[in-house]
């Protein structure tokens, strides 16, 4: 297992790779469909402030309306970034270089925080988690869109086998969510939980930020 300096920086030369071609393959066919059947039904008030966590290309941007809202997007990838600067760049949505990992914003500072293909590439994926909570108002939701590990079973041998090659290709096929609540279940409640996309692999999880 990479060291946590030694795989964001593997990542960072990843993506620098995968920027051109991204969007070939995860904005189209069944990922573009799966994006928008995760957003096509999400209400966005007007006048909140938006975080996207690892806002990549903007795959996700399409599906709203930057004109009603304070929208940031965030990075580790400057070619990622440079991708969707470029498809955005008559819209005043702020595109900013930043770990994931550790924001550089302060406390409940955003109304709703998205996360889509993220927590399966950072190296923390808890840590990451931690700091979507950190930035997100009371009463505010996190929407994530990803990969995780079956629920309520092991990896199987052949994920097993495969997990460390798929990594080096910058993403983690054995995440497992519900031991990333449980770091984090003293402020967050699920609220939705939906499989989207190959047998549940890909799912949609909606999560708010209260007292408990």
């Amino acid at each position: 297992m990479m060291d946590f300096n030694t795989k964001n920086h593997w990542n960072k030369t990843i993506y620098k790779m995968w920027a051109p071609v991204y969007d070939n393959f995860f904005n189209s066919g069944k990922f573009r469909n799966a994006r928008k059947r995760v957003f096509e039904n999400v209400i966005f008030e007007k006048n909140k402030k938006i975080l996207f966590v690892g806002v990549g290309t903007g795959a996700d941007l399409e599906w709203f309306n930057h004109l009603e809202s304070t929208v940031i997007g965030i990075d580790y990838s400057t070619e990622m970034l440079k991708q969707a600067k470029n498809k955005f760049k008559d819209t005043p949505i702020k595109f900013l270089q930043m770990d994931a990992q550790n924001m550089q914003f302060p406390n409940d500072s955003f109304d709703l925080v998205i996360g889509s293909l993220v927590l399966s590439v950072v190296q923390d994926a808890n840590l990451c988690l931690k700091e979507m909570a950190r930035v997100l108002k009371l009463e505010g939701h996190i929407i994530i869109f990803d990969k995780f590990s079956p629920k309520g079973k092991n990896l199987s041998p052949l994920t097993r086998i495969f997990r460390p090659i798929i990594m080096l290709l910058g993403t983690d096929i054995g995440v497992k969510f519900e031991s990333l609540l449980e770091g984090n279940n003293k402020t967050l409640t699920v609220q939705e939980d939906e499989d989207v996309m190959f047998n549940g692999m890909y799912r949609k999880i909606v999560i708010k930020k209260s007292h408990h």
